[in-house]
């Protein structure tokens, strides 16, 4: 048996429970996924300084996952808060959903298109692209203007995100495109069939990127800058 445990950084539940069906909804035979939120923290993370409150409850959470014998972590946030400091505490591997979402884009095509929330996340998204290796292939990142909670309330959001879908289609001539929050995965496969190209949903993608690496006996490398800290070895 397989244990993943899906961390959602803000403390939104109802997104919490939506990230943990699109998770589970692509989990292998055997594998169980958990998908929790901190008790603590911004409600949403739009923002560098969202990024920065959210990361001790997302640490914590993985502080708790490793007491708790999880094999494996997501982190359901497309800026993938506290990824690197995640991947020091975890035995086990530790993907985030913008990383594993690029990559999955980038073998499907010549490139790919991020549709995201809020025109301030653009910059930090190019960011994690050139940081990952994938900035070549991605061709463009275009904000909907819609704040992560309104993807839940907001009757327009659907239309909203299908409209900038079709528009980087036409400006950047991509192949395919990356949902840039974890509050659209439950929109990807409704938008692929009626944009006719692949959509990619971040939050499946890393946690069946998580379940290959686990089954491949797989983790991150403990000789150098993932070594665990001294100082956080009985947290």
């Amino acid at each position: 048996m397989m244990r993943i445990k899906v961390i959602n950084p803000n403390t939104t539940a109802s997104m919490t429970a939506l990230i943990g069906e699109c998770a589970r909804a692509v989990a292998g035979p055997g594998v169980t996924v958990d998908a929790v939120n901190p008790p603590s923290g911004p409600a949403s993370i739009e923002s560098h300084a969202d990024d920065a409150y959210a990361v001790p409850g997302l640490l914590q959470e993985i502080v708790d996952g490793e007491a708790a014998g999880y094999d494996g972590y997501v982190i359901a946030c497309f800026g993938d808060p506290g990824l690197k400091a995640a991947r020091e505490l975890a035995r086990g591997p530790v993907v985030g959903i913008a990383e594993a979402g690029m990559r999955t884009a980038a073998y499907l095509g010549r490139g790919f298109s991020v549709v995201t929330t809020l025109a301030r996340t653009v910059g930090h998204a190019h960011d994690l692209a050139e940081e990952y290796g994938v900035a070549r292939q991605c061709l463009g990142i275009h904000a909907c203007e819609i704040p992560v909670l309104a993807l839940e309330t907001d009757p327009h959001a659907r239309v909203t995100i299908l409209r900038a879908c079709e528009e980087a289609l036409a400006l950047d001539g991509s192949d395919a495109i990356v949902l840039g929050c974890a509050g659209m995965a439950d929109l990807c496969h409704d938008l692929s069939a009626e944009l006719g190209v692949s959509v990619i949903d971040g939050v499946a993608a890393a946690t069946t990127t998580v379940e290959m690496l686990v089954r491949l006996r797989l983790r991150t490398g403990k000789l150098g800058e993932f070594a665990p800290h001294p100082r956080y070895q009985d947290a």
